[in-house]
């Protein structure tokens, strides 16, 4: 399968499944609106899924969605062997993705240097503009 046939394929299984927690997960401990679907990385044989999921909350909650999603799991199949028109449903392995996490932590610690002043503010406004290079490079 071309690559980019399989970054299509990820988008829009992506999507159905962002669509679909609200539909198909009723437990009243559940909350959707705290779970992202990040990304979704099928296999080029579309035989299997890994979706990444983002949590916000304890990691207690965090393990407590994906168990949920895990029991759903067929469930969510069902939808996309529905709405998808693919050779074949990819089994879905639901998997946790820290990535939103971590960034945050990042610019955390970086909003923390920049309050303590070991790096400066800089305001984008006052930077000189970009050098202006010419298209043309046999021009002198």
């Amino acid at each position: 399968m071309k690559p980019s046939r399989i970054v299509r394929v990820n988008e829009l299984i992506r999507r159905e499944l962002a669509t679909q927690i609200y539909r198909i997960v009723h437990q009243p401990d559940f909350d959707p609106a705290r779970v992202t679907i990040t990304h979704v990385i099928t296999a080029v044989d579309l035989r299997t899924a890994r979706v990444l999921v983002s949590v916000r909350g304890t990691p207690d909650e965090q393990q407590h969605a994906l168990r949920v999603l895990r029991s759903l799991r067929t469930e969510f199949q069902q939808v996309i062997s529905h709405t998808l028109d693919l050779r074949y449903t990819p089994r879905l392995q639901f998997v946790l993705d820290d990535s939103i996490a971590e960034g945050d932590h990042v610019l955390q610690i970086l909003d923390g240097l920049e309050a303590s002043g070991e790096i400066p503010h800089i305001d984008p406004a006052e930077l000189p503009p970009p050098p202006v290079t010419d298209s043309d490079p046999s021009a002198p």
